[in-house]
């Protein structure tokens, strides 16, 4: 975590290679912070993104006694995605539902690209979420809309599904005030993500005997499970869009960020990264068609139609579902590489590795 009053400390890969007067690469390859005596990261033990203290740092580097950093706990103290979900002790991808509140989400504050939240902020949340006011509506008018904004669905119903994980899309209705249409999206999708962690943490399990532990009944686990399907597939491409993003960073065409992968109409996946400095405002992966330039940095996706989007700034870069970074970055640099026309197209599930 980032000590209160410690946030203009935080220094990245980045900053410590620079400060060592070594490469990005460099570092990389003989990752000196893992020596014996090298001052530890204060970020989260599995964070993507390491984080250390430039004072503390700087000292071990001048051959001078590292300072010691504050260990008492405090309201200001700023945590990132993994340790706010532990002083909740949910999951992190728990964590990335709850951080949607309006309690929390206007508090949220990136640092170095990675976002934190106020240790005070998560007690505060914590506290609330066992506040019967906060379960949200007890029912909704017939033929109504929904009555919870979006990014408070996942919140909602995961808190329901924690009370009861037989919960119904009619529980559902009456208890979060969701429509019909919305209540049957968000309960396989979050019952799907559940299964996909507990495959993650134990996986001897099948994903029937997964579901089956989790206590969800017979009757949904079909649609619980092509969700956990779906969830896991994003889960492992993500791990290869990551890389292409921290490649783009390295060269100076993006700042650093976390890949998210969305799921689009028929369980497409699709994401974006944003860009700077060149042409293009981002690049978007779709598993259908591959890497492809974007004409809005807002909204880089865009709206699903079913066919491949078109137009004089997109540019598709590669044949291949998942080119290798050196070769996406060779193709965006040179204007007359790519295509305005997939040249392949995958039916949505086929994500390759390599």
């Amino acid at each position: 975590m980032i000590r209160a009053g410690r946030r203009k400390y935080a220094q990245t890969s980045d900053d410590l290679a620079k400060a060592m007067g070594i490469s990005i690469g460099t570092f990389r390859n003989k990752q000196p912070y893992t020596a014996k005596d090298f001052p530890p990261t204060i970020s989260s033990e599995d964070a993507r993104v390491k984080l250390w203290d430039s004072q503390q740092t700087a000292a071990h580097l001048a051959g001078r006694p590292v300072p010691a950093l504050p260990d008492e706990d405090d309201d200001q103290d700023l945590l990132d995605r993994n340790e706010a979900a532990a002083e909740l002790g949910v999951t992190p991808k728990t964590w990335d539902a709850y951080k949607t509140h309006p309690q929390i989400s206007q508090h949220l504050t990136k640092i170095k690209g990675v976002e934190h939240c106020p240790r005070g902020i998560v007690k505060a949340f914590r506290t609330a979420k066992g506040d019967s006011a906060e379960a949200g509506p007890k029912g909704r008018p017939k033929g109504s809309g929904d009555m919870v904004p979006r990014d408070e669905i996942s919140a909602r119903v995961g808190a329901l599904l924690d009370e009861d994980p037989a919960a119904t899309i009619a529980t559902v209705q009456e208890r979060v005030g969701l429509s019909y249409a919305a209540a049957a999206r968000a309960l396989p999708r979050l019952r799907g993500e559940r299964i996909a962690d507990l495959l993650q943490e134990a996986p001897h399990l099948t994903s029937e005997d997964a579901a089956a532990r989790l206590g969800y009944p017979t009757a949904v686990q079909r649609t619980a499970l092509a969700s956990a399907a779906t969830e896991l597939r994003a889960r492992r491409v993500q791990l290869y869009l990551q890389r292409v993003a921290d490649v783009l960073v390295g060269a100076g065409l993006a700042a650093q960020q976390d890949v998210q992968v969305h799921r689009l109409e028929g369980e497409v996946l699709a994401a974006a990264v944003l860009l700077s400095g060149t042409g293009s405002p981002a690049l978007v992966w779709d598993e259908r068609y591959g890497w492809r330039t974007a004409v809005s940095r807002r909204h880089p996706i865009g709206k699903e139609t079913g066919t491949p989007p078109e137009g004089d700034d997109i540019r598709y870069l590669s044949e291949e579902q998942q080119p290798e970074p050196a070769d996406l970055l060779a193709a965006l640099a040179d204007r007359r590489r790519g295509s305005r026309h997939p040249k392949t197209i995958r039916p949505a599930g086929t994500v390759l590795h390599g």
